[in-house]
């Protein structure tokens, strides 16, 4: 089996990888680069094999960096299936249709700016009729069932704990008369996270295709990290001000509800409006009510002593219309407003932030991974001024920044996840981070000479496995 890296290499974004065996081809995520703008548009646009050579694909879970080029990559030509858990293909079809608006969005905006300076037209990577075109393409599994992608190699599926659906891959395949496992970790969450089951350990692999976001960071306690969400939030309501919360729309949003709530009912904050500002994150509500086979007990008693799903609570608004996100302007008291993208590089959180940060009373709340040069990157940089839509702003709100209620996992889980397979692991490979994390985790790694030496692959890479 040969594998290639295409994507998520010595960065956090984009993630895919290309694996051959008997003269096959099988896709492990096709995600959305991204980055400075101008290079984001090109990498995407153009992949660097040809989609209609590639027999089929699996998706580890529905965040935008794993699944977001899937309508480009139909459009031009893929006709294979696209095997996903079933949670997954539920948030692929929200997400990737989110995304095409996006798309034509920005594009629509982008050629206004260009007709001015005569400048041709540009087209978007897809729009949201090929995200919906591609849909027919996914084909459900269920976690630990097996199934054959490509002919001599059996896959299944197992929780990764990171958001609703999301996986690791095992493959299984002979090669040589010798019985072999690839596993690919996909985003790796955390242990005892809120809502959903821990993430299983790899078993019995001989490569292990793992991702290292937060390779170089020992995570706080979650309930650390809690004390210190709650502090930001009754401080800024002291002030009066609001607490600005650029979030994922799948996965933080629901892990900061469910948070809330048990503050609220703890009395731990006041009972101050939190408002979820963004269609998407709405909708990705809705279906982790649908899919409660992925709670974890506690989640479940949670409910069950609540009467209540642990994702609403009295105080909590759910907006959908641009009028509803426009009136959230013109209120004057303490309130939590929680809105899409994550790196607030799109969507409603760029108008909220336009609108709160030079107000000092306010406070930003930064509670993920920031790729550079995005907008959220800056504010996570504690810079005095930022552009947003064009303008520039001189922040006077506070930025606060909360690592340890990252969805991914920290550098101890990540080694335990490596180690897990010490006994049969005859290849690493780390991905999905930069290379600080990278350089940092493979220090710890180095610390357990039974494994092998990890490889930090860069993008074009190819190893035989």
């Amino acid at each position: 089996m040969k594998l290639h890296i295409f994507g998520a290499a010595q960065t956090v974004t984009g993630s895919m990888y290309l694996l051959e065996h008997e003269g096959r081809k099988l896709l492990l995520d096709c995600g959305m680069f991204q980055g400075k703008r101008d290079e984001t548009y090109q990498v995407n646009l153009n992949f660097p094999f040809k989609p209609a050579e590639i027999d089929a694909m699996i998706l580890s879970h529905a965040h935008i960096d794993h699944s977001g080029n899937i309508p480009n990559l139909v459009r031009q030509g893929y006709k294979g299936w696209i095997y996903v858990t079933n949670a997954s293909v539920d948030l692929a079809d929200i997400m990737l249709r989110d995304s095409g608006h996006i798309q034509e969005s920005d594009v629509k905006y982008v050629n206004k700016k260009r007709r001015q300076k005569s400048l041709p037209a540009m087209e978007p990577l897809y729009t949201q009729r090929d995200a919906i075109e591609a849909m027919p393409q996914f084909r459900s599994v269920w976690y630990k069932q097996a199934f054959e992608p490509i002919p001599g190699v059996t896959a299944r599926l197992y929780d990764a704990g990171h958001i609703l659906g999301s996986s690791a891959v095992a493959l299984d395949y002979q090669e040589n008369g010798r019985a072999k496992r690839f596993w690919f970790s996909g985003d790796i969450g955390r242990l005892d996270a809120p809502i959903l089951q821990d993430p299983v350990m790899p078993e019995n692999a001989d490569t292990l295709l793992m991702e290292c976001t937060y390779g170089d960071k020992k995570h706080e306690k979650l309930e650390d990290a809690y004390d210190e969400f709650v502090d930001a939030i009754n401080r800024t309501a002291r002030r009066g001000g609001k607490v600005i919360v650029p979030a994922f729309a799948v996965g933080r949003t629901q892990n900061l509800s469910y948070m809330l709530s048990e503050a609220i009912d703890n009395g731990d904050i006041a009972d101050i409006p939190v408002v979820i500002d963004s269609p998407l994150a709405v909708n990705a509500s809705d279906l982790y009510r649908k899919h409660t086979e992925c709670f974890d007990d506690e989640t479940w008693q949670y409910i069950a002593e609540h009467r209540m799903q642990g994702l609403d609570f009295e105080n909590l608004i759910f907006t959908r219309s641009v009028d509803e996100s426009k009136a959230l302007n013109e209120y004057k008291g303490p309130m939590v407003i929680i809105s899409a993208s994550g790196m607030a590089e799109s969507g409603r959180i760029q108008h909220h932030l336009a609108n709160n940060i030079e107000d000092g009373r306010n406070t930003i709340l930064i509670i993920s991974w920031q790729a550079p040069y995005t907008l959220g990157r800056r504010l996570a940089d504690q810079e005095r001024k930022v552009r947003i839509f064009g303008d520039e702003y001189y922040r006077k709100a506070e930025v606060v920044t909360i690592g340890g209620l990252s969805a991914h996992a920290g550098q101890d889980l990540l080694v335990q996840y490596a180690t897990a397979s010490k006994d049969t692991l005859k290849q690493i490979f780390l991905v999905h981070g930069e290379e600080k994390a990278a350089s940092a985790l493979m220090e710890r790694l180095a610390e357990h000479p039974e494994l092998p030496k990890p490889a930090y692959p860069a993008k074009g890479d190819v190893f035989e496995l």
